[in-house]
């Protein structure tokens, strides 16, 4: 059994053929789902999914990017107590589209680093591990969980961006999600760090419909892609697809309390 621990299956690219994609990632051996709070006005699909499906579980959260979709009621965390819940997030930083004006982007970057202060206290109250986005802000992502003393409840770094500050986040209580991303040729930094994340830290992910993998790139993304992404960590790890299916499924039950 492999674990997808972050598919957007609640995105409408999945809206019409989502039974024949389930069916396929089981056939290649993905058979739980884990999809991201990502869009609010999304939420209500993921916890329908998983009341309907057994292997898919579901994050509360709000990307960085839909922070406007967001009218700050936090009544949406409600749904964090659902039994199906297994996260918070996908939260965290993203510098890669901030404005041009100087003004707006500190307004920007001070509103997002807000955004996931709120997030962290959330889990941390609810005892829920964190999702995290970081792109293009690895120091202020990693400070701001050192601050909030978000290893309480720790989480993965979601498309792990293999910047080696982000490394030491292992000892507090972090894992990285590897995905698509490690296929591609241009992927040389993720490549050479990739034997530096502790076995005991090493999550799978897809993050479909996004960033699919090699060689079906230009494609949509999918669940069952994640087998291609089993296939190159084992090469690049030297060990065996089934003992790296192995740790990485035991790794994602451990943190996010899925059987």
């Amino acid at each position: 059994m492999v674990i997808d621990t972050h598919t957007h299956l609640d995105n409408h690219r999945f809206h019409a053929d989502l039974e024949t994609i389930l069916q396929q990632s089981i056939e290649n051996g993905v058979t739980r789902w884990i999809i991201p709070g990502a869009d609010p006005r999304d939420l209500k699909r993921a916890i329908s999914l998983s009341d309907n499906h057994n292997g898919i579980y579901f994050a509360v959260g709000i990307h960085p990017y839909h922070m406007k979709d967001w009218d700050g009621n936090e009544n949406i965390f409600i749904n964090a107590s659902h039994i199906k819940n297994v996260a918070i997030g996908e939260c965290g930083l993203d510098y890669y589209r901030l404005p041009e004006n100087e003004i707006a982007k500190q307004k920007e970057i001070a509103n997002q680093k807000e955004l996931f202060k709120q997030q962290i206290r959330i889990a941390k109250k609810l005892k829920k591990p964190l999702i995290v986005h970081i792109r293009d802000a690895s120091e202020d992502a990693k400070n701001i969980l050192l601050e909030e003393k978000a290893d309480e409840v720790g989480g993965v770094l979601h498309c792990f961006n293999a910047d080696e500050t982000l490394l030491s986040l292992a000892s507090h209580n972090f894992y990285f999600g590897i995905g698509g991303v490690i296929t591609f040729s241009n992927a040389k930094k993720l490549i050479n760090i990739l034997p530096r994340i502790p076995l005991n830290k090493l999550v799978l992910e897809t993050d479909a419909p996004y960033l699919t993998p090699h060689p079906h790139r230009g494609e949509r993304n999918e669940p069952k892609y994640t087998s291609l992404v089993l296939n190159k960590v084992s090469e690049l790890l030297k060990q065996s697809p089934q003992k790296i299916a192995e740790i990485s499924t035991a790794n994602a039950k451990q943190l996010f309390k899925i059987k």
